[in-house]
């Protein structure tokens, strides 16, 4: 029995996603730059996408700015927000950002930048009042992770952007776990900049987005033909981007009864290892990602150990982010938590998507807990 339960690293890209990336390889090919009729398809491609991201968002059109996916999308932010002052500014983010975020974030901070990095919870969760009490009068951004890929947490993010909105402080979040998995409104957000990645959420790889908004204005990364409205030069991968946008709609559409669904399945399996092992869940009990599971093994387990053993055993989880599974140090993200080094290498995440059904919950936790308890006994 083959079950997938990694779907925050990646989400296998839908039939309707690939349906439209096959039809814009074969019949949209052009350059959607060119003038003729063969680049308009593909221009019209791009337009019927850029409204479909939009409206997952509920963000305009014209703020939609394509990419290679969320860590360029977090870059262009960062770098490209840096690159509109002469001198180097001031810098906010959280100690639970992913390294798309803490990396540019330290790579401007050796060119002179100021970075401050906020402390989070037990939960994982940023206190606004830290935030205002961090605010200089240099402050050129914030850049707040909304929902925690590691351990769950969705954080305040429009009493963050509200904040930043009151002190004129432009507002960014790295929401790739979020979009296209809760309900985000960009304008109630009150957010100016937002990341988003299709294989997130059944859209396909090497594709994403920044929601930037409409009058706002960032330098570009990619100097060269002015495409993507100016932030983002490149001939567009239309087919990639056709995939985006179905992705998008189809989300949008399920939602409402995805959400439910998933927290139905993530608090069962929840419930049948609470009743059986001695785990300590990491992440805010209820404002979390709805697919999303994570705690610590009992002490003396790696969180590699067990990952390992449930692949042979035919089912795929992860320690911690995708990103950073493969290493053996200490969680970041939990040592930030609180969590002591002993615990915080034995983090263990499983997400849930829209293949999960009631009977992998059921399977993975009869087969998790005989290897975390015969791992005890060894």
């Amino acid at each position: 029995m083959q079950i997938y339960l990694d779907y925050s690293a990646t989400t296998p890209t839908r039939p309707e996603s690939i349906a439209a990336i096959q039809a814009s390889l074969t019949t949209e090919w052009g350059n959607p730059s060119s003038l003729h009729q063969w680049g308009e398809r593909s221009a019209l491609v791009l337009e019927k996408a850029r409204l479909q991201v939009a409206a997952l968002i509920n963000g305009d059109p014209s703020g939609i700015v394509f990419t290679s996916g969320g860590t360029e999308s977090n870059n262009l932010t960062l770098l490209g927000v840096a690159k509109t002052f002469d001198q180097p500014q001031h810098l906010i983010i959280s100690s639970v950002e992913h390294a798309a975020i803490s990396q540019p974030a330290a790579w401007l901070q050796s060119q002179g930048w100021q970075v401050t990095m906020l402390s989070v919870d037990h939960w994982g969760c940023v206190n606004p009042a830290d935030l205002q009490a961090a605010l200089r009068p240099n402050t050129a951004l914030v850049s707040i992770i909304y929902g925690q890929s590691e351990v769950g947490t969705i954080q305040p993010i429009e009493s963050l952007a509200t904040i930043c909105q009151a002190a004129g402080v432009l507002f960014h979040t790295d929401a790739i776990q979020a979009v296209g998995r809760i309900p985000i409104d960009v304008q109630s957000l009150g957010v100016d900049l937002l990341s988003l990645s299709g294989h997130k959420f059944y859209g396909g790889g090497g594709v994403g987005a920044l929601y930037i908004k409409p009058g706002l204005k960032i330098s570009p990364l990619l100097l060269g033909g002015g495409q993507e409205l100016g932030f983002r030069s490149g001939t567009p991968p239309t087919a990639q981007i056709a995939g985006l946008g179905v992705a998008a709609e189809l989300s949008a559409a399920e939602i409402a009864t995805e959400m439910p669904r998933l927290v139905g399945l993530r608090d069962r399996l929840f419930q049948l290892l609470a009743d059986r092992l001695d785990l300590k869940p990491t992440g805010h009990p209820t404002k979390r990602l709805p697919h999303h599971l994570s705690f610590c093994l009992p002490a003396g387990m790696t969180g590699r150990q067990i990952v390992r053993s449930m692949n042979l055993a035919g089912i795929g989880i992860s320690a911690g982010s995708a990103c950073s599974s493969g290493r053996s140090n200490p969680s970041t993200v939990l040592l930030a938590m609180g969590f002591d080094p002993e615990m915080a290498i034995g983090g263990i995440r499983i997400t849930l998507g829209r293949l999960t059904t009631e009977d992998d919950m059921d399977w993975t936790a009869m087969v998790l807990g005989q290897i975390i308890e015969t791992a005890s006994i060894i």
